[in-house]
């Protein structure tokens, strides 16, 4: 069996996680390879399945990543399936998760080329600090937090018009507990939690991504979590659950988990804090494809 690890053309020292990964699949006899999604000269139908792992580029060109994926899947198969990809291209989704009554951050969807009035909305709501988030990013990327003074808010007020002619924009309040406690992710193969997982900022930050120099941990699987995370699953616009996802959450004042992200394209899986996942992984990846070597 031979399979590809869609990988991209500019990543990050992260990619080391999946080394566990790659020592499973080598020892179940599976050839595999990491070409770069948005490089030349692969020919992807010489794989049995295309599985998307380290594309971190993605967000940079949505559009020609989706193309890619489309293309892909015409000559192989792909995980997670060109639909879940799609979906999950755009925070938008959060928009289903909230109506499947899934607990998300309070959010306004603010259309690209609209002006919105931030000292209005977040009054209108009584927000003292708020967020503003790109609808497709990553690692933070395109993110500001701010309080509602005059002087932020001016801020925060041009930050956002610039965004806006570009692309869409959410408003959040901002989540403070993350300061301190961090963002908790359950990682989950083919719809079964395998590990939990705390990314911990550095003091005065919210960023937890280790570009930020944020650092992450174990931690036990919290029923209540895995609950949430797999309610989220039911959402996902395919048949069966997806092969890989995590589910990421923030706490609200109350302590209340609410869902920050779904991530089921390509989500770092921390597999050097529970290193029998990479098994699990390949395993799920050999039955997908259908066995063998």
């Amino acid at each position: 069996m031979r399979i590809a690890l869609a990988d991209c053309s500019q990543h990050h020292e992260g990619v080391a996680t999946e080394g566990a990964l790659w020592a499973a699949l080598a020892e179940r006899g599976v050839e595999f390879e990491r070409p770069a999604w948005d490089g030349e000269g692969t020919d992807w139908g010489a794989f049995d399945a295309v599985v998307v792992r380290t594309t971190w580029n993605y967000h940079l060109a949505r559009t020609q990543f989706l193309a890619w994926v489309e293309a892909v899947s015409e000559r192989t198969p792909i995980f997670n399936p060109p639909a879940v990809l799609r979906w999950n291209s755009e925070k938008s989704y959060l928009r289903e998760l909230d109506a499947a009554g899934v607990a998300v951050a309070p959010t306004l969807w603010l259309d690209q080329g609209r002006k919105a009035d931030l000292s209005n909305l977040v009054a209108e709501r009584g927000w003292q600090r708020a967020m503003l988030k790109p609808l497709v990013g990553a690692v933070a990327s395109d993110t500001l937090r701010f309080r509602a003074d005059e002087q932020d808010l001016a801020a925060a007020q041009l930050f956002l018009d610039g965004c806006l002619e570009q692309r869409a924009m959410m408003l959040q309040p901002y989540l403070a507990r993350v300061e301190t406690g961090g963002e908790v992710s359950i990682l989950l193969i083919d719809g079964e939690p395998t590990h939990a997982v705390r990314k911990v900022p550095v003091p005065g930050e919210y960023r937890v991504q280790d570009e930020h120099g944020a650092t992450d941990h174990a931690v036990p699987l919290d029923p209540a979590l895995v609950d949430i995370a797999r309610r989220c699953l039911r959402v996902v616009p395919c048949e069966e659950a997806p092969l890989y996802a995590r589910a990421d959450f923030l706490f609200d004042d109350d302590g209340r988990p609410l869902i920050n992200e779904l991530e089921l394209i390509e989500p770092m899986f921390f597999f050097q804090h529970h290193p029998a996942a990479a098994g699990v992984f390949a395993d799920a990846i050999l039955a997908r494809v259908g066995g063998g070597s």
